[in-house]
């Protein structure tokens, strides 16, 4: 039987342990999306992780959602990243950075442009978000052309491009949480009558576009994609078909080689155990609500290889010490989660050296 504290090698990754960095927002970029160096310094006092999977970071103007996320589209960006890869090298963790599409999600006052988002079609998500003047409806989308799509394929391309050249070790794509990607299985988000809408095949078509072209651009393993089937947020309902579009879509997405697929688990089993038999390379599982003496399960039954760590990693630099001893955990302080300086990002404490 596999164990948690079993190494694992895949893609151009060794880990000494079933561990991974979840990835969280936590919007403490500069106002242009450039990451400082409490940023590299939050990641790096997280090194004992192994992977470390970063907050989404925005592959264009377009697809930045919320305010202080980071980007990877410019050359500022990429130095800023570069930063932060070369410090979480140096203290002996991995790193790939997740490329996150708001779509919809996002509103015009939390933009560098200041225009509406996009998505698949013309349907505001009926749910707020907050802005530097408090909380907002956020106002319906505009459609995406074909052709505006095709470019959303580049942009996804381009940023992975430059996630490699700042330092990372590969992306993961965001096709969860109410994103972008996301937005284009759920038929309530959906109503297109084109080769992007309708039929399973066709509402997987985007981001399956998006897998092959990053895959082509960076390499298959260095591209990982992170998945949510039946997830809500964001207003999103993806029908009767969910569980049917996800078995298509890991089918396909199987035969493009990708280091990983990074699935946050919401309760189906059978599709949990269909996905495990479709997807030969390694396979991450973040179950929503997990408790602590649960962490290891789905790794010991076959049904995972990775097991990443959320907000308990975001309150513990030193969780992987603290689950191996049994130390009990620090609590997190949500009204520090998202913006701010070092309060709630940089300053939860470690265990004491033994002996002292």
């Amino acid at each position: 039987m596999t164990n948690l504290w079993d190494p694992i090698s895949f893609g151009n990754i060794s880990l000494n342990h079933r561990l991974a960095m979840a990835p969280m927002t936590r919007s403490r970029a500069n106002d242009d999306g450039t990451p400082g160096p409490l940023t590299a310094e939050y990641y790096t006092q997280r090194a004992s992780l192994g992977l470390l999977i970063t907050e989404g970071v925005q592959p264009s103007d377009d697809g930045q959602g919320y305010l202080n996320t980071p980007g990877i589209y410019t050359e500022a960006h990429v130095e800023g990243w570069r930063e932060v890869t070369t410090a979480v090298h140096e203290a002996g963790a991995s790193m790939f950075l997740q490329l996150m599409h708001a779509g919809r999600m996002s509103h015009p006052d939390n933009t560098p442009h200041h225009r509406t988002g996009v998505a698949p079609s013309a349907i505001a998500p009926g749910v707020p978000m907050f802005t530097r003047t408090g909380a907002q409806d956020i106002p319906a989308p505009r459609e995406l052309s074909v052709e505006e799509i095709a470019a959303t394929v580049q942009d996804f391309r381009t940023a992975a491009a430059a996630a490699i050249r700042a330092g990372a070790d590969g992306v993961e794509l965001h096709g969860a949480n109410g994103y972008l990607l996301q937005q284009f299985f759920a038929p309530n988000a959906n109503v297109r009558t084109d080769q992007y809408g309708g039929s399973v095949e066709n509402r997987a078509r985007f981001a399956l576009e998006v897998a092959r072209g990053v895959a082509e651009e960076i390499g298959p393993e260095r591209t990982g994609i992170r998945l949510s089937p039946g997830l809500t947020l964001g207003g999103l309902d993806e029908g009767p078909e969910s569980a049917d579009l996800y078995r298509y879509l890991v089918g396909e997405l199987a035969k493009l080689d990708l280091a990983y697929v990074h699935v946050l688990h919401i309760g189906d089993e059978d599709l949990l155990r269909d996905i495990r038999a479709a997807f030969p390379n390694t396979l991450l599982v973040l179950r929503a609500g997990r408790a602590r003496e649960d962490v290891a399960v789905d790794v010991e039954a076959g049904l995972a290889d990775i097991a990443p760590i959320a907000s308990w990693a975001l309150a513990n630099p030193d969780v992987v010490e603290r689950l191996r001893t049994g130390a009990e955990l620090n609590e997190g302080n949500p009204a520090t989660y998202y913006g701010g300086g070092a309060a709630g990002y940089t300053d939860y404490p470690v265990l004491e050296p033994a002996g002292r």
